[in-house]
């Protein structure tokens, strides 16, 4: 059974330009996200979905250094850059994860894994009490093949798991892992603004750039006065696109 990892990598960003090309001790943001990656088990490629934006180059070069695959497609039907990426490997499952999560959890991807399999799901996703920056989403690549082919709206092609998720939930085949640790789910290590990009110098200047999500998390609960970027909305985006879903 052929497992891949899909993280989605582009540089146009609105709110802050060219983030996971920004870099933290000479290592950029999306190398620290690949590298940690790279230590899920039983994976067959990991390759980054990204645009045709000119500077996307300079994505590719990142993923070619930390010998990963990668796929240029569209920059605002993610979706249909997702599928194609999804084409240069032959896989049963994709792992959906997005490269504003330099800090993303090897151990936590791996248990997602196999929770879906050990379940039988065609789509699994984290509990939001998770902290936001560990975000992993696991299906059936048949599942994506259906999406790509009958997904219209908006929000659906943009955000790519919408119309998978939706469809599991009503078949009964939708996976949800639990965070048996707490609740973290108002803790937010991503990347999306300057301040959150300055959460992660932070983090990785205090504990280091091996540590595990929970030790990062509690970090941030203790420190609170440390990171700004807490009191931001979690997928903001995601929200904007369902505004456009109504007047599509």
């Amino acid at each position: 059974m052929n497992i891949i990892i899909i993280t989605q990598a582009r540089f146009g960003s609105s709110r802050l330009p060219g983030k996971v090309l920004k870099k933290i001790d000479d290592t950029s943001l999306l190398a620290l996200h690949l590298r940690r990656l790279k230590k899920v088990g039983n994976v067959s490629a990991i390759i980054v979905a990204t645009t045709n934006e000119p500077e996307s180059d300079m994505i590719t070069a990142v993923a070619k250094s930390e010998d990963c695959l990668y796929y240029k497609g569209s920059t605002e039907d993610v979706l249909d850059r997702f599928y194609n990426a999804a084409q240069l490997i032959n896989s049963s499952y994709v792992v959906r994860v997005t490269s504003d999560c330099p800090l993303i959890d090897h151990i936590l991807v791996s248990k997602a894994i196999q929770y879906t399999l050990d379940n039988s799901f065609t789509y699994c996703m984290l509990s939001e009490q998770f902290p936001d920056g560990v975000d992993v989403e696991v299906f059936r690549t048949e599942e994506l093949t259906d999406a790509y082919l009958n997904a219209k709206l908006p929000s659906e092609r943009e955000h790519v798991t919408p119309y998978i998720r939706n469809k599991s939930k009503f078949n009964g085949t939708y996976g949800q892992y639990e965070c048996e640790e707490g609740d973290f789910k108002t803790i937010r290590f991503t990347v999306d603004e300057e301040d959150d990009y300055k959460a992660i110098e932070r983090l990785i200047s205090n504990l280091g750039a091996e540590r595990g999500w929970k030790e990062y998390a509690n970090f941030i609960k203790n420190n609170p006065s440390m990171f700004k970027n807490q009191e931001l909305i979690r997928n903001a985006g995601y929200s904007k696109s369902l505004l456009d879903d109504k007047s599509s």
